[in-house]
């Protein structure tokens, strides 16, 4: 084994961490007879060699030895190999064949390549497509893993011979006879995944493929694999799919949990490596948290059969079906629009339960939720009313039913937060939670004003401490907090980590103060010619009014294009409204800017200045369709514009009667994105009633 491998000029190569000359000791690693050495070689090959999912010339020089690393039935692990090499050869990229391919049943563990990802480097597409080519060029050996003794190969291999053997007909058949010997059941879920995959990829053999998947939804098939074969019918058949299919998928999940389960689950390693922290962090019943998983996201805009299979499987007795239900939940309401009040209740629910793997997924669901969670509420508060625990106190973080209630903007959240604001250790997520309780808040701003007092001026921590408790006053309005505030502005040193950052929170708490702040006028007018001007600007103009002193430094930020100014001086003048009419010209300017938030800023600054729809709303019409992320701030103007906004309620219309969030359709996802969706369709809303 390795022959070779010391002539290969890996010194020479790359990776993404700079030379690969250690490559070579990686893939000894992966043979090693040492189950956590081949653990950290495998966690090394991803985290340099295939980092991401991008492809090194390194990367291609290691295919010929992971093939025979592969060939020797005595290397253990050789399954995790596999999926390496199905990783390399661009096993998540199905559209490469068929682009309505892989909407399901992909393994979600598999790294991928991420934002930073170089997609349009010539070399790495170069290096991708030779990838693909010397694996395809190989896959016949992937034939003889088929039977293999190992059933974790058994399991990788359906994957790689429809990826890369190119003989759909011959891949059918050797799945389905393989289907018809398989005994350990891990690897007949598999083989139904790979036949859902062939059906994707190959439309040559989609109709047997399909006939297939079929067969193995009904009876003698064991739940598990008929659940399997239901979630690769949805995927690429849905057509095909049984009337009745939540009964059916319902009763599947609770046959399924009568059988014993977790004997074929691999021993999980405790190495301190992402391989082996993704492993400590599986569900604990993987098997059917894949199989969920894949159903789901094959039904896909399908929110009234996933709600119900959702509620189907929030009222079982078997906590880790349950527990399955409520990490189901999280991607269904952050992606799609719905009525989730029930499921929403269920979660509530599971606060109760003795599992303490189960309470926390649902907190940490109902933690995302912000209003949403208010069907829950009442459990929350049982909860933070009942262990103090729960609340954080004397701890770094704030605890996390406290936090899903606050956010939830529950009243009930005000005790235990005035608790936790009297402990000697403040977490500084208590701030931030504060912000959703609106006026029932109010009795919090004294103990946050002498938290504020508390602050040192001179540490790393300043800016992290005050921010928080900056926020909550500002929403609170609590003038009396002024002099912390001051404290602050006169007393932090020049040299203080994220100084103009912290001046700048100063400065904007005390713009929401208004006449209540007029003491600190004189330091609001020394800082405006510094480098926070702007939001000193715009906290002078709502503390005292003073057009003259502002509308120079505020000019001066809309001309820095590209720096982060331009766009809280357009908001600034926009809130100074018609007395800001020598700004017109510029802002006009800026709408035309190259940066989308820099238009969308100054379009409604031009119309709180000047009642213009006209320019206004073109901006609004490109901004709104190139940017998602844009459409809350514009919603928001359209609200304040009434009837003027007639023109676009088009895209007002078609935002109501979308079924996806907003954000969804701009890639990844935030903390804060259910919430902005929520705003973003109540203002929507408004802006229709209005007319």
């Amino acid at each position: 084994m390795f022959r070779g491998i010391d002539e290969v000029g890996w010194a020479s190569m790359e990776h993404a961490y700079g030379s690969a000359e250690d490559v070579p000791g990686l893939l000894r690693g992966l043979a090693s007879t040492n189950p956590e050495e081949r653990e950290r070689a495998l966690d090394g090959m991803y985290g340099a060699v295939h980092h991401q999912g991008d492809v090194y010339d390194s990367t291609l020089a290691c295919i010929p030895f992971l093939f025979e690393l592969v060939d020797h039935a005595e290397v253990p692990d050789r399954g995790g190999i596999v999926e390496l090499l199905v990783s390399i050869g661009g096993g998540d990229d199905d559209a490469e064949d068929d682009d309505d391919a892989g909407d399901a049943g992909e393994d979600v563990t598999t790294p991928v390549r991420g934002e930073d990802g170089d997609d349009d480097d010539g070399d790495d597409d170069d290096n991708r497509a030779m990838a693909r080519a010397a694996i395809r060029a190989g896959a016949a050996a992937f034939v003889g893993l088929v039977a293999d003794e190992d059933p974790e190969v058994r399991r990788a291999v359906p994957a790689a011979l429809v990826r890369f053997l190119g003989e759909p007909e011959r891949v059918l058949g050797l799945l389905r006879e393989r289907l018809d010997a398989e005994e350990e059941g891990g690897v007949r879920l598999a083989l139904a995944e790979g036949i859902g995959l062939l059906a994707r990829l190959h439309a040559g053999v989609g109709a047997p493929a399909v006939d297939c998947l079929t067969a193995l939804c009904a009876a003698p098939h064991e739940p598990g694999l008929r659940l399997a074969a239901l979630g690769q019918l949805a995927g690429c058949a849905p057509d095909r799919l049984p009337a009745d299919l939540v009964p059916t998928v319902i009763a599947l999940l609770r046959a399924r949990s009568r059988c014993a389960r977790g004997s074929e689950e691999p021993e999980r390693t405790g190495t301190d490596t992402l391989i082996g922290h993704l492993r400590r962090m599986r569900p604990a019943d993987e098997e059917g948290s894949q199989l969920l998983r894949t159903l789901h996201t094959a039904l896909g805009s399908r929110t009234a059969d996933r709600i119900a299979l959702l509620e189907g499987q929030l009222t079982g007795e078997d906590a880790a079906d349950r527990c399955n239900a409520v990490w189901m939940s999280a991607g269904l309401f952050r992606e799609w629009r719905a009525s989730y009040e029930e499921p929403i209740a269920l979660i509530g629910e599971q606060l109760a339960s003795d599992e303490e793997r189960l309470r926390y997924a649902a907190v940490s669901v109902l933690e995302s939720l912000f209003t949403l969670a208010a069907p829950a509420a009442d459990r929350l508060a049982a909860l933070v009313e009942s262990d103090p625990h729960a609340w954080g106190s004397g701890t770094p973080t704030l605890g996390r039913p406290l936090k899903a209630l606050a956010r939830a903007g529950d009243p009930r959240a005000v005790p235990a937060l005035a608790q936790v604001l009297t402990q000697p250790i403040v977490p500084n997520e208590v701030g931030h939670a504060i912000e959703y309780l609106g006026p029932a808040a109010a009795p919090l701003a004294p103990l946050l004003r002498q938290r504020l007092g508390e602050v040192p001026l001179d540490s790393r921590e300043t800016y992290g401490r005050a921010a928080p408790l900056l926020s909550a006053l500002g929403r609170l309005r609590h003038d009396a907090a002024v002099p912390e505030v001051l404290r602050l502005l006169h007393g932090v040193p020049g040299t203080l980590s994220l100084r103009d950052s912290l001046v700048s929170a100063l400065a904007g708490t005390l713009g929401t103060f208004g006449a209540g702040a007029r003491t600190a006028t004189p330091v609001l007018r020394e800082l405006l010619d510094g480098p926070s001007a702007v939001p000193a600007a715009a906290a002078l103009w709502a503390v005292e009014g003073d057009l003259t002193a502002v509308l120079p430094p505020l000019m001066r930020g809309l001309a820095e294009e590209g720096t982060g100014h331009a766009r809280p001086a357009a908001d600034a003048l926009g809130r100074v409204g018609p007395p800001a009419a020598a700004a017109l010209p510029e802002l006009r300017r800026l709408a035309e800017s190259a940066e989308v938030w820099e238009r969308t800023a100054a379009a409604c600054a031009l119309w709180d200045i000047a009642g213009d729809p006209a320019p206004v709303l073109r901006v609004f019409r490109t901004a709104w369709r190139e940017n998602a992320y844009t459409r809350g701030t514009i919603a928001a103007c359209l609200v304040r514009m009434g009837g003027a906004a007639e023109p676009v309620h088009d895209l007002v219309h078609a935002e109501l009667a979308a079924p996806r969030r907003h954000r969804a359709r701009s890639g990844g996802y935030g903390s804060h994105d259910i919430l902005e969706d929520e705003r973003l369709l109540r203002d929507c809303r408004t802006v229709l009633d209005a007319a």
